[in-house]
């Protein structure tokens, strides 16, 4: 039986998840493209428009649990539901703001509630729960593949509206893509009606949220994970928030910003698939700490060159093959580590630790402009962590292995 028709009695499931992350990532990710217009509009400082970012991952990263939690005891469909209109709400108050309380409160609070209840944790454990192990990885490669056609979509819709009409109209025309959240919400939501399959010996299935978390927690493997988890989230949110401004200072085309977050979630797409194909055949913790490292060498290129279109674009390509591949790895980790009933609160553990990784890179990383004028001490914090978290990750995942050796399965 080939893959595709393995699949096609969960194809409506699966369909959802992708057109309901691929938006909610794809919105959120080109941020950065109205960061210059809109303070200099409304009067806010670049540091204040990077707290409301900061804002927004705290309470992505916080609430993430608490989603996934929610999702065990009243189904996947109402929180994903609830989660989209708050994000349909978060961009109506960016687009009509006045001052820094409505971008706080929609773009921090709101958005970053809705992610928590839409994006990569919830998605990721809906793919998982509508399918067999034996496929579960690349299929959340391929879920996670179409999930990152949104910056490819987004980014030059919201530039060509918001150098043709305004960063008002480029924000509203992202009110008017996040409507078709909520038809692919209701059809993700049939996974409710899968039933969980036979437990394994390590599934913890049985145990209350609180025991499970504690379960989680106590596995070595899991805790270097999560504290890895702080780097990806740091040098990830700091691209997508401080690469427009960046490349204005350098002088460079507006519209190159749009095109390298365009040029990351193409890319996006044939790292998602490889990671997730490569996870079903190699260690997955190993693998997670290759793509830090590797991300680490790549900002170091970057930034220590003067920018140019060309080595912009490539800059994105190979960000982009690195981005999203963590997500199919990070949560094949967990189901294959704790089961599959509480897998959406326990990635949403360790993703805390991604989210506070996330608040340093927008918030910091805008604190350090303010303060010295250039990107230089944030982008060499960022490497120097990210090699750190990377080589850790991989030493401990190879001399302590939760899966099987990092060798290719026959």
């Amino acid at each position: 039986m080939s893959l595709l028709q393995a699949l096609r009695p969960t194809m409506p499931i699966l369909i959802g998840a992708s057109m309901m992350l691929t938006l909610s990532m794809g919105l959120r990710q080109s941020f950065g493209i109205f960061m210059q217009p809109l303070t200099h509009d409304i009067g806010i400082s670049v540091s204040q428009f990077t707290l409301a970012l900061a804002v927004q991952n705290l309470a992505w990263g916080f609430l993430q649990p608490v989603a996934g939690a929610l999702s065990v005891r009243y189904g996947f469909r109402p929180i994903m539901i609830v989660g989209t209109v708050m994000y349909i709400v978060g961009l109506v108050l960016m687009a009509t703001a006045q001052g820094l309380l409505p971008i706080l409160i929609g773009g921090g609070i709101l958005i970053g509630t809705s992610l928590a209840c839409t994006a990569n944790a919830i998605a990721m454990s809906v793919s998982a729960r509508a399918v067999s192990a034996t496929v579960r990885s690349t299929v959340m490669g391929i879920v996670s593949a179409a999930g990152s056609l949104g910056a490819l979509m987004a980014a030059p819709i919201g530039q060509l509206l918001n150098e043709g009409f305004g960063w008002r109209v480029g924000v509203a025309g992202f009110v008017i893509l996040s409507l078709f959240m909520l038809p692919a919400a209701w059809y993700a939501g049939r996974v409710d009606k899968i039933p969980l399959p036979p437990r394994a010996p390590e599934d913890i299935g049985d145990a209350s949220a609180a025991t499970a978390a504690k379960i989680a927690f106590g596995n070595a493997s899991f805790a270097v994970m999560t504290l890895a988890y702080f780097v990806c989230g740091m040098q990830l949110v700091f691209l997508t928030t401080h690469l427009p401004s960046y490349l204005l200072i350098c002088g460079l085309d507006p519209m190159l910003s749009a095109q390298t977050l365009g040029m990351i979630g193409g890319f996006n797409v044939l790292g998602s698939l490889f990671f997730g194909w490569a996870g079903q055949r190699w260690n997955k913790l190993a693998l997670l700490g290759m793509i830090y490292i590797l991300r680490s060498l790549a900002l170091a290129w970057y930034f220590m060159l003067p920018a140019t279109p060309a080595s912009t674009l490539l800059f994105g390509a190979i960000m982009g093959f690195l981005w999203m591949g963590v997500g199919p790895l990070v949560a094949g980790a967990v189901a294959e580590m704790f089961g599959l009933k509480w897998q959406a609160m326990i990635q949403g553990l360790a993703f805390m630790s991604h989210q506070l990784g996330s608040f340093l890179g927008a918030y910091g990383g805008g604190l350090i402009y303010d303060s010295l004028g250039s990107y230089t001490m944030a982008w060499r914090i960022g490497v120097a962590l990210g090699l750190a978290g990377g080589i850790i990750q991989v030493a401990f995942a190879l001399i302590r292995p939760s899966q099987p050796p990092m060798v290719a399965v026959r």
